[in-house]
């Protein structure tokens, strides 16, 4: 009844009875800092006109969206689609726990998967949940079955592809909008077994929104994952940081760049593109602090 009652409410943005927050909520001053600096960056040629972004925030606090750039438009997902993949095989898991078992060995893939972004395990959550299909309709099988219980979340999602061996993965897409959605849903507790996804996310590694941006402090707590090819760039998280009250305050935060053409130069890219997004993930934060008197 919880996964017919979560697909029924996707046209009009509603899961299982959960407003799932718009765009139209959003306010115009963080959005236009974020904007700001990233035609300041582009005027300088840091980020040539082959190259689009997708930025996103959203404050549980108030309930507002602050940051709608590009939200909507659907990007090369690389390795941020993996959490997606964990929750098509919750939803089979609802399904079936006999044939979807969540069991060691489901548990040290989700890991593999979600904190070291191993590819093979990727694939087999990939084979699992397309079982009964022929092996190339496996990946179509995932968004089918993301979509069957969660299309109000998972709207310009796109799975067509296994993930190569070589990690270079291009046609797998969603857009910055999806990945809110989900994070909503996720803090919310709105999903099957996504209190076990954010468990994933949560554990320590390397990403683009605290590591290296200097005014995220490292006493916040982070559920993310990142990921990049030659095109793409990108993190999406949620930042749980406290004032001095010790109150938590939640918010989500979503940045990716994009490159029509293939990087020369992958890991200088890389690295030049995650700086930017850690550029926006301060002034966030930034933003943050002075909305909520965050520490820090």
């Amino acid at each position: 009844m919880f996964l017919r009652l979560l697909a029924g409410g996707a046209a009009a943005g509603l899961m299982g009875g959960l407003w799932v927050p718009e765009a139209v909520a959003a306010e115009p001053t963080l959005g236009q800092q974020v904007n700001a600096h990233i035609q300041k960056l582009r005027r300088a040629g840091s980020i040539p006109s082959d190259e689009r972004t997708a930025w996103s925030v959203y404050d549980f606090t108030t309930g507002t969206k602050l940051v709608s750039i590009n939200e909507d438009k659907p990007l090369q997902a690389a390795s941020m689609i993996k959490p997606f993949l964990a929750q098509a095989y919750f939803f089979r898991h609802q399904e079936d726990s006999g044939k979807y078992p969540y069991d060691d060995l489901i548990r040290a893939k989700l890991e593999a998967m979600i904190r070291h972004s191993d590819n093979h395990a990727s694939n087999f959550f990939i084979n699992r949940v397309g079982a009964d299909r022929p092996a190339p309709e496996r990946p179509r099988e995932v968004e089918r079955v993301l979509k069957r219980y969660a299309g109000g979340i998972f709207r310009q999602t796109s799975i067509v592809e296994f993930i190569p061996s070589n990690g270079r993965t291009y046609l797998n897409q969603a857009s910055a909008h999806d990945y809110s959605r989900f994070l909503y849903a996720m803090c919310e507790d709105r999903l099957p077994f996504v209190k076990e996804i954010e468990h994933y996310m949560g554990l320590p590694n390397r990403d683009r929104i605290q590591d290296g941006a200097d005014a995220v402090p490292g006493s916040v707590e982070l559920y993310h994952k990142s990921g990049s090819t030659a095109h793409v760039c990108g993190d999406m998280g949620v930042v749980v940081a406290r004032d001095a009250k010790g109150v938590q305050h939640r918010y989500t935060f979503i940045g990716i760049i994009q490159k029509d053409s293939r990087a020369k130069d992958y890991g200088g890219w890389m690295r030049a593109r995650g700086d930017v997004i850690r550029e926006v993930s301060g002034l966030v934060y930034n933003f943050m602090r002075g909305r909520h008197g965050l520490v820090g």
